[in-house]
């Protein structure tokens, strides 16, 4: 269907539907990351082996974006999209009722492939509807609903688990899913499947999600001499990948589009460089918080929500100027905000004040916003609208990589200085070293990632 065919009734349908699923997925992971120290007490888990509660979602969601992206494009958005919202529910549900570690993490691993079918279709079915003059203010909301989960999460995950204990918080979610299901299944009847007809790369698929699980396994157990030789074998897949695509007659990713395309390359080169640098910030502020502070999970929410918050609000502001003003510039200027909160995050001690924790966040939630969106609208304005389920996927799949990598690097630091032990008082002062550590590095990332931000060349004019 032309997009001009829509009515209003019908676009705002869309917007709803997508909207709640760009909200589930973001509160999900934001409201577990509080309730971390309680499950590793539950469980007596180590600081790394935590860390796997949420990298596990991350390396598996970002395993699968790209083959449900493209298998959107073929068999239908919706379907996968509606298909997605069962299962999340389903392995929320599994999460919650968790007798282990081992178990937790497994239902984790669901939710992270159930993750990456909602990620790579809401986006790519927003794009199917709304015309170019639309796609940056609906993208800004888009973003919004994203940003006002990981809001939600961090607060109402800490509430619940001050209350009722952290396995509510799956419950909770189990409920927000259900929801999602009856509403897709009930109200949205339109269909998008513009690659209908062509085959789907099998082969391709297999490599590259097994090239890309081995390639982010192997970050976060560096410097392990297990990680270097799996490093080099996810590096040897994806290149074995690169060759088959370009040989096969229906590739799973256009190789082409990667060699002619700047604005495409760039933005996820940007996109991939932000997540790096910010992803683990709540992770590690949330740990800061809660042994450094002694802060309780609901107290350390009501502070975490500042940079989503700040997100929410000023991300439909951000898509709105991009439809107007060129998206590298905005997008570019957020990149640079983001390095300076960063920056403020390197000098976190002992006897650092709320006020200059809440400052920090402030700056980096602002610079996010600013980012984020006007860099989706560069991403899916770059593409034919046959490729919007894999342009939205290998987005999703730049944006999860980021974050895997960027808890990579945290648990790598983490690993080197307290090892495997619980993070206990006599552990503070290597933990507050490792933070800081942390927070240089992410810094240095953001800087790079704007200079990629501001190489991308020009968008507007693209139909």
């Amino acid at each position: 269907m032309n997009q001009d065919n829509y009515s209003t009734s019908d676009k705002r349908l869309v917007l709803l539907i997508t909207m709640f699923g760009a909200f589930l997925t973001p509160f999900m992971s934001s409201s577990v990351t509080v309730a971390l120290p309680s499950i590793g007490k539950d469980f007596s888990m180590s600081a790394v082996v935590l860390s796997w509660v949420a990298a596990s979602y991350l390396l598996t969601a970002a395993s699968f974006l790209l083959p449900f992206g493209r298998l959107a494009d073929i068999y239908g958005r919706k379907r996968i999209f509606s298909a997605g919202t069962a299962l999340f529910t389903l392995a929320s549900l599994l999460c919650a009722v968790s007798a282990s570690a081992p178990l937790l993490i497994a239902f984790r691993i669901v939710q992270g492939i159930a993750g990456a079918m909602l990620m790579s279709t809401s986006v790519a079915i927003l794009t199917s509807v709304f015309h170019s003059g639309e796609r940056g203010k609906v993208l800004g909301l888009n973003v919004a609903s994203t940003y006002t989960g990981l809001s939600a999460g961090p607060f109402l995950g800490g509430l619940l688990t001050y209350s009722l204990g952290w396995r509510s918080i799956f419950f909770a979610v189990a409920l927000l899913g259900l929801f999602a299901f009856v509403l897709v299944r009930q109200r949205l009847t339109a269909e998008w499947t513009e690659a209908r007809g062509e085959k789907f790369d099998i082969t391709g698929t297999l490599i590259s999600i097994v090239s890309f699980a081995l390639l982010m396994y192997g970050f976060t157990i560096l410097p392990s001499t297990r990680g270097i030789g799996l490093l080099g074998l996810g590096l040897a897949g994806m290149a074995a990948f690169g060759v088959w695509e370009i040989k096969t007659e229906n590739p799973l990713i256009d190789i082409p589009l990667f060699r002619t395309n700047t604005v495409f390359v760039f933005s996820n080169i940007a996109a991939l460089i932000n997540y790096s640098a910010t992803f683990a910030v709540s992770f590690l502020v949330s740990l800061y918080l809660q042994y450094i502070k002694g802060f309780d999970p609901r107290q350390a929410g009501l502070i975490l929500v500042i940079q989503p918050l700040l997100m929410a609000i000023f991300s439909p502001l951000a898509g709105r100027l991009s439809d107007s003003i060129e998206p590298r510039l905005v997008s570019s200027a957020g990149m640079l905000l983001t390095s300076a909160g960063l920056f403020l995050f390197i000098f976190l001690g002992k006897n650092t004040s709320l006020l200059y924790i809440s400052l920090s966040l402030f700056i980096l939630g602002l610079g996010f916003a600013l980012f984020s969106s006007p860099n989706t609208h560069a991403v899916m304005a770059s593409v034919e609208k046959k490729y919007y389920g894999v342009a939205s996927g290998t987005l999703g799949a730049m944006r999860l990589t980021g974050q895997t990598l960027s808890m990579a690097i945290t648990m790598m630091i983490l690993a080197l200085s307290i090892g495997r032990a619980q993070v206990t008082p006599y552990y503070y002062p290597a933990f507050l070293n490792s933070t800081s550590l942390s927070f240089a590095l992410f810094t240095g990332l953001c800087l790079a990632g704007t200079a990629a931000s501001l190489a991308r060349g020009t968008m507007h004019g693209k139909p």
